[in-house]
């Protein structure tokens, strides 16, 4: 799947939960979809939207091993305007860095790829999908900087860089593993009253 096949369900997700969460009562340039009782900021939709041309640009310019054009995409969609900090703002913002840090490390650009995980990882401080796949991808960049260390003969380096993306790897499946949790009914209690494991 292209990253922006997955930005686009993420991305879904993201309008769903902004379209169903409490909002202020509807201004003038707010709009609603037919047949919704729920008014939809105009202004994030907007958002949402450049969030996915922007990875769609990305993925041609990713497919056409165009990096740096794809890597000033992406920071365009980061500097340019945005709607007020909505939770689900700062998700699209947070994935968005993670894919540059993807794109970079990609390029041998290990400081900066980790620059961008420490950004998004600001922007993602609840234990959710985003800043689990955040330390997912700070794994990535320390494997392949682990793996580059070990070409240029820093056998020690790269020791560090891959007990580092242990490391990273780990959070990632602890934080993931809360946001499946969360999402699941508690036990049924067994007869004797208590829940079943």
């Amino acid at each position: 799947m292209t990253w922006a096949r997955r930005c686009s369900a993420v991305l879904a997700v993201v309008l769903l939960c902004f379209a169903c969460a409490d909002h202020t009562p509807p201004q003038p340039e707010r709009c609603a979809p037919a047949g919704s009782g729920t008014p939809v900021d105009a202004v994030m939709l907007s958002f949402l939207s450049r969030a996915r041309a922007a990875h769609h640009i990305a993925d041609n310019h990713e497919q056409n091993q165009r990096w740096d054009d794809a890597i000033k995409t992406l920071n365009g969609l980061l500097k340019g305007p945005l709607p007020p900090k909505h939770p689900e703002v700062r998700e699209v913002l947070a994935d968005t860095h993670a894919r540059l840090a993807d794109l970079k490390s990609q390029q041998g650009q290990f400081d900066g790829a980790g620059a961008n995980v420490e950004s998004g990882l600001k922007l993602a401080t609840s234990e959710t999908y985003f800043r689990g796949h955040l330390f997912e991808m700070r794994g990535l960049v320390e494997e392949r900087r682990a793996k580059q260390l070990k070409a240029d003969g820093d056998d020690a380096g790269a020791k560090a860089a891959t007990e580092r993306a242990l490391a990273a790897f780990e959070e990632s499946m602890r934080i993931q593993a809360k946001v499946i949790e969360s999402a699941l009914p508690p036990p049924a209690p067994s007869a004797s009253g208590e829940a079943k494991p």
